[in-house]
């Protein structure tokens, strides 16, 4: 123990002197470390290591060979004793590799391989001293010490012919010999002669084969070697591997007689099928014996004896995978020459009565049966070995097999034994027919088939787990497939990838993945199994464009990514991208696809890649650019033709990139190569910087129109989608593409873009999109105006809000709200009327929905403010048409037909902002209701006409140059309204401003030759005015008293014809009435305000407002208090239970106002027009009262009046209007009213208590109690 503790120094430097040796020397390191691993080797019982303590000298003898003596006598002493220093401290560490301690033993063991290299000869030598000098070590001791010595012959550089020799008869002598550690102990004597083939393995060889060849089937430590020698390729130096291989069939050839005696055969078969220590894995003999058993039967001549030999193996236990495996090969190697005989082996045993019991439903009766249970996955590793082993040979049988692997799959017990071992053997057939030159000439029948199998075990894959390369063996099977002929037509193609980017794309995150992993004992690497399957996609890809290079196949391919880089969700698009980035990569450094040949869809790759360039996930990003970069290197070679000859450059590893670009590349699961330095900052640049936008930009530079066109269709999709980046991005890039290119868009495809815009913008929420999708309409307008407002106008019956801002938007620039307003007018013009033939259907396009949509688009737009100013430039114009297009609805009578409403004719017609008055003319008297019928429609029109002469409105003089025209229109709709207001204008002093009395009466006397007798007679009309005919304004003056005279006619229809002549003559005289005549008429048709009669009252007021009308902007004198006295009269006719009076009632109040210049006019007629309830009364009665002081007591003396009819609806006007007057000015009522009348007032409100209107009787409450404490004061 002193001699051990004193070493300690010298070995801790030795071992650091022999660590660096051996860093040096990785092939040494590598064995030396594999030793190390095995820590069985170091474990003994406490009781044998004392044994072999007692049994070694206490003393450290320093023995050397004679050889070493003699070598040592012209050295210095002291060189002397470092060696023998050295080699007594290695023989006491092999002695103490008896010990139990195995931490000490791990010592031991490192300090004797750091010895080693520096002194290999040394160590081997005290080794073997050991051994000679140590007859009864322990068999446990022994052990180790084979394992040492193992590990320090394979770390020499060479070995001397002697040791060679000794260690090899040592191993010889020990590798067959039965101890208590039984195959332990002979396969660490066994690795001593292994390590010795890494020096020479030809001697080895030859001991090897005498043993094999002696007759008796060798002890298992024999195959031992063997197997080692046959899969370790490191024990060989380059090209000495073929020679073991060529003495090993050598060794067959020789061994086959062995196959006929039945002792020999027998212990063959029983180590075939001996159980294995571990199910998992196969020791090294066992798995040389099927090797060697089917080079055996390789080189069996009898055919029959080869058949007997493989049924005889295929009868025994496929219950464990290394035993299938194991059989599978010995069946392929046997095939190499013996083909037809393995088919039909595997035909009698697959259609044996074991095979079929086991397909299907497998259910086990007892443990004996589970040898059979996979079976059928034996007999698939056995066709792929078959195939792999027949190579040239097997392109005949290649449906044969496929169509045989194809039933298994199909009707198998489905597991995961049955996939791998069908995973297994296509790639082996697979390969073996790529391996064969002669594989293009051939249609392999079955291919088709077995894609179907593919995909079906593809599809089975559990979508949230990923715990098996299964994908990734399936993927790759696939892309090895498509190489075979016939090619797959486009419909199993597209479902191939359907399937194959669904089973990847669609998996969770690597997170959620690991995840369902982790209590797993061994579990896999995600993010390289993920990476891998990933890999493995991507080449598919590849291989499917070099397949068929071409344009068509490029889009085929992309367009089955699209649906995943439109996913919802961010690791999808992210792996997408990064696929579809990669094919990119893969084409820009290749230069596979022709360059006189067009891209197709290209500009649809761009717009997705640039959406998916403001994607949230900055790996997205990154990949988006990127494609986007190779993309742009691709559409340069297309577009150039350059490169076509040169060299395609292989691609090349990128550098290491900074920190900061691969934590930007890495984020997310994906796992792809960082980008270098120089495209990490081109990416920062994009996309942390706005200026993003500038790389589609440079891209659309280089586009067709129609790849122009794609784009933009793609943007336009985009708008529709759930993601609001996306919405974003599709919004920006659209505007960008109009920007650049809207100019240059083919007028064809504009108006179909224009109506998916539409449609899209009905769900796009974010408002900077919806700004940019309508700027992007704006910029389009200035080139295809008259092509939009088509498209628009399809859309715009009814017209809806999404529809209403695209028309806004196309009018956003005035000189294009003018165009469009011109053009809107072009298709209001354009009025087919349906034709119709016997026994034949209307024309199935019905053209006329266009010219109305524009009459409703004009209706709209008039309140718009991009139109404003259109809208007032056009306006005679646009007055014009639409009166033309009201009368060309009359002519349609299609009431099932969806049609501008009423409020859309009235308003087309006139605004209510811009032309209130003429409006209010209209609207207050009912005169829209006119415009409903052809045969009203004349008049309408000049009613419209008369309101603008009434008013004088501005527009009089440009519309009457508007007329000029229209009078010699084609179509005599436009003829009809411009006479019927060319005549109504004769009564404005501004036509005169226009045209000379002559030139009017020119126009006149050309209408009296139009061919429609209605113009003919309109125009006779005209002619008959006063201001052709001064004379007949005395002649009209001097007929109103006879008129005059028949008011005092008792007949009701009489009167209201009378009425109706002065109120024509009125109108006919113009200016030239008189005032006294004026007021005569007032005084008689005010009487008939009361009349019972419905008729002769609503004949009286409208009398009274022709008059009023009549006498606007002259001198009122005592006209002025006829008006005032009838307003009250007039205000309470609102609620005549007659709708003419109400309407009549109305109108002349309005007038009366208008006279008499109020205030709020425009108000007032709203209130008139539209309001109801007490607020409306209330504002009414305020207007009357503010306006009219002078007159109180008039307008309270005739409320109290009207307190008495016997209409309860103008007695209760009447009441609420004394009501209101109570409440404001209760001194003067009281001091007006009787006691008779505060009576009558009383009454009234208890009566107005029992009203249905709940207003209306909480009004009649109050006034009551206000009533009765205004009477209790003094008056």
């Amino acid at each position: 123990m002193d001699a051990q503790h004193s070493e300690k120094p010298h070995s801790h430097a030795s071992t650091d002197r022999t660590s660096s040796a051996r860093s040096q020397n990785p092939r040494i390191s590598s064995h030396i470390s594999e030793f190390t691993k095995n820590q069985s080797y170091m474990t003994v019982p406490q009781n044998s290591a004392r044994g072999d303590r007692q049994r070694h000298p206490t003393t450290i003898l320093l023995c050397k060979s004679q050889s070493s003596q003699a070598a040592l006598m012209p050295k210095e002493h002291t060189a002397f004793i470092e060696e023998a220093y050295s080699a007594a401290i290695c023989f006491k560490l092999l002695r103490d590799l008896s010990g139990s301690d195995s931490l000490h033993l791990r010592y031991i063991i490192k300090k004797i391989k750091s010895m080693a290299h520096g002194a290999p000869n040394l160590v081997l030598e005290t080794i073997h001293d050991y051994f000679v000098n140590n007859q009864q070590i322990s068999t446990r001791h022994k052990f180790r010490l084979f394992h040492v010595l193992g590990a320090v012959i394979g770390a020499t550089e060479s070995l001397e012919e002697t040791w060679e020799k000794s260690f090899m008869q040592l191993a010889l002598e020990n590798m067959t010999r039965s101890t208590e550690l039984e195959e332990a102990y002979q396969d660490a004597a066994s690795n001593v002669l292994v390590a010795i083939c890494r020096h020479s393995w030809q001697v080895v060889a030859r001991h090897l084969e005498t043993e094999v060849l002696s007759g008796v089937f060798p002890h298992r430590s024999i195959f031992y070697v063997m197997g080692i020698m046959t899969s370790d390729e490191t024990l060989f130096k380059e090209g000495e591997k073929a020679g073991w291989e060529e003495q090993l069939a050598k060794m067959a050839i020789k061994s086959v007689p062995f196959l006929n005696k039945e002792g020999w055969s027998k212990e063959l078969l029983g180590a075939l099928t001996r159980p294995d220590r571990t199910q998992q894995e196969q020791p090294p003999e066992k798995a040389f014996l099927f090797i060697y058993y089917g080079l055996m039967l390789q080189a069996e001549e009898n055919g029959t004896n080869v058949r007997t030999h493989l049924k005889t193996l295929l009868e025994t236990s496929h219950q464990w995978p290394k035993q299938r495996e194991g059989i599978a090969l010995t069946v392929g190697l046997a095939a190499t020459r013996h083909l037809d005989h393995v088919w039909a082996v595997l035909e009698q045993f697959g259609r044996s009565t074991p095979i079929r019991w086991s397909l299907n439903s497998f259910s086990p009766k007892n443990s004996g049966d589970l040898r059979w249970k996979w079976a059928s996955s034996t007999i698939l590793l056995a066709y792929g070995q078959m195939a792999d082993k027949a190579k040239a040979q097997i392109l005949p049988w290649v449906d044969n097999i496929l169509s045989r692997m194809i039933f298994f799959f199909h009707y198998s017990s489905w597991d995961e034994t049955l996939k791998q071992s069908f995973l297994t053997a296509i790639p082996m057939l697979v390969g073996a027919i790529n391996r064969n030159e002669g594989a293009q000439s051939y249609e392999f029948s079955q291919v088709s088939e077995l894609l179907e199998c593919l995909m079906l075990l593809m599809e089975k894959e559990p979508q949230d787990t990923l715990c098996t390369p299964t994908r990734q063996q399936t993927i790759r099977i696939i892309s090895s497939l498509c190489k075979l002929r016939p090619q797959l037509d486009l419909e199993k193609k597209s479902r191939l990838l359907s399937i194959s980017l669904r089973s990847v794309m669609s998996l969770p995150l690597l997170e959620v993945l690991e995840k369902h992993t982790c209590l797993f004992l061994e579990p896999p690497n995600i993010q390289t199994l993920y990476k891998e399957t990933a890999g493995a996609l991507e080449q598919m890809l590849q291989t499917f464009i070099m397949q068929n290079p071409t344009a068509e196949e490029l889009h085929f391919l992309l367009s089955h990514l699209y649906v995943w880089l439109e996913s919802e969700k961010a690791h999808e698009r992210q792996r997408a991208v990064h696929s579809c980035m990669a094919l990119l990569k893969f084409l820009s450094h290749n230069f596979y696809l022709d360059p006189k040949e067009d891209f197709k869809r290209i500009g649809q790759l761009v717009g997705m890649l640039g959406i998916l360039c403001q994607d949230p996930d900055k790996t997205t990003q990154c990949s988006s650019l990127e494609g986007l970069g190779h993309l742009y290197k691709l559409l340069l070679h297309q577009r150039r033709g350059e490169a076509s000859q040169e060299q395609a450059p292989a691609p090349q590893e990128p550098p290491q990139a900074s920190k900061e670009g691969a934590l930007l590349w890495s984020s997310g699961d994906q796992e792809a190569a960082p980008p270098s330095p120089r495209e990490v900052a081109l990416l920062k640049d994009h996309i942390l910087h706005p200026g993003s936008s500038q790389v589609i930009k440079e891209v659309m530079k280089h586009l067709t129109m129609a790849e122009l066109t794609d784009l933009i269709w793609t943007a336009i999709d985009g708008l529709g989608s759930a993601s609001p980046f996306r919405v974003q991005a599709a919004a920006d890039m659209l505007l960008t593409a109009i920007q650049e290119h809207g100019a240059k868009l083919e007028t064809v495809r504009v108006a179909s873009l224009g109506r998916a815009i539409h449609l899209q913008l009905c769900s796009v929420r974010i408002p900077q999109a919806k700004e940019n999708a309508l700027q992007a309409i704006t910029l389009l307008a200035r080139n295809h105006t008259s092509e939009l407002v088509a498209a628009f106008l399809d859309f715009s019956i009814p017209l809806d809000s999404h529809a209403f801002r695209l028309w806004r938007a196309l009018g956003a620039e005035q000189p294009v709200s003018h165009l469009v307003l011109a053009v809107l007018l072009g298709w209001l013009q354009k009025r087919p009327l349906p034709t119709r033939t016997s026994g034949s259907s209307p024309q199935p396009k019905k053209a006329y929905l266009r010219s109305l949509a524009a009459m409703n688009t004009l209706h709209e737009l008039q309140f718009a403010r991009e139109f404003k100013q259109a809208v007032q430039e056009a306006f005679p114009e646009l007055l014009l048409a639409l009166l033309s297009q009201t009368h060309y609805l009359l002519e349609l009578n299609l009431p099932e037909e969806p049609q501008p409403g009423k409020e859309a004719q009235e308003t087309a017609l006139f605004s209510p902002q811009r032309h209130w008055q003429d409006f209010a003319y209209m609207e207050l008297q009912g005169a829209w209701d006119l415009f409903a019928t052809i045969h009203t429609y004349p008049q309408g029109v000049g009613l419209l006409a008369r309101a603008m002469v009434q008013n004088q409105c501005r527009q009089i003089k440009a519309l009457t140059f508007q007329l000029l025209p229209n009078l010699q229109s084609r179509e005599e709709r436009e003829r009809k309204a411009a006479i019927i207001i060319f005549t109504e204008f004769l009564y404005s002093p501004t036509l005169l401003e226009v045209l000379p009395k002559e030139a009017a009466l020119s126009v006149l006397v050309r209408s009296l030759r139009d061919p429609s007798p209605e113009i003919r007679v309109l125009s006779l009309q005209g002619l008959g005015n006063i201001l052709f005919h001064p004379e007949k304004g005395s002649l009209l003056r001097g007929q109103l008293p006879p008129f005059l005279n028949g008011f005092f006619q008792s007949s009701g229809q009489v009167l209201v014809r009378v009425m109706g002549t002065v109120s024509d003559v009125l109108h006919r005289l113009g200016a030239h009435s008189t005032e006294a005549q004026g007021l005569s008429i007032a005084i008689n048709t005010r009487s008939f305000f009361d009349d019972e009669r419905d008729g002769v009252r609503a004949a009286a007021v409208a009398l009274f407002g022709d008059l009023v009308a009549s006498v606007a902007g002259r001198q009122l004198g005592g006209l002025r208090a006829q008006v005032h006295q009838s307003m009250l009269p007039l205000l309470l006719r609102l609620k005549d239970p007659c709708p003419a009076v109400v309407t009549q009632a109305k109108f002349a109040f309005y007038r009366c106002s208008v006279l008499l210049r109020w205030r709020l006019q425009h108000t007032l007629f709203c209130t008139l027009a539209w309001e109801k309830g007490l607020s409306a009364r209330h504002f009414l009665w305020n207007c009357l009262m503010s306006h009219s002081q002078e007159e109180f007591g008039i307008h309270l003396a005739q409320a109290l009046s009207y307190l008495h009819s016997r209409h309860d609806h103008i007695k209760t006007w009447a009441a609420l209007f004394i009501g209101y007057t109570i409440c404001y000015h209760p001194r003067a009522v009281s001091q007006m009213v009787s006691d008779v009348d505060t009576k009558l007032l009383f009454c009234t409100f208890e009566d107005l208590k029992k009203s249905p209107e709940p207003s209306v009787r909480d009004f009649a409450s109050r006034q009551a109690s206000f009533l009765q404490k205004m009477t209790a004061r003094p008056r």
